[in-house]
């Protein structure tokens, strides 16, 4: 196995190509253990090199929404009556603490994201 740092974007580059052939790899075989090398090794320098910033809140709750098939519905138990959480997802109104905290334990968003204002919220 001939895998080294990944320190500059050609290196990056290099690895992402090395990844794109090894998708197929089984596990536990030398080409399955050189991919997953290698993706800690991109996963990190794209840690550094290209770190994800919190979401906005509203967005973050509608990909929730999206990835788990909710519906407004659904969130009413969460936010409230139906007109609240749209007015939320239309960035018409704020998160509450007890909206946003419900939002967590329930739904599984990370806090920190929803605590972040959103710039669009009026």
């Amino acid at each position: 196995m001939d895998i080294k740092p990944i320190k500059t974007d050609a290196d990056y580059r290099m690895a992402l190509k090395v990844i794109e052939t090894l998708m197929d790899a089984v596990a536990d075989t030398p080409d399955g253990e050189k991919l997953d090398v290698l993706a800690t090794l991109v996963e990190a320098y794209e840690s550094k090199h290209y770190p994800l910033g919190i979401p906005d809140p509203i967005e973050a709750i509608k990909f929730e929404m999206e990835q788990k098939g909710l519906t407004v519905k659904d969130l009413e138990p969460i936010i409230g009556k139906s007109n609240r959480v749209y007015e939320i997802l239309n960035y018409k109104r704020s998160l509450t603490l007890k909206m946003i905290w419900k939002l967590h334990q329930q739904l599984g968003i990370p806090a920190e994201c929803l605590i972040k204002p959103s710039s669009r919220t009026g």
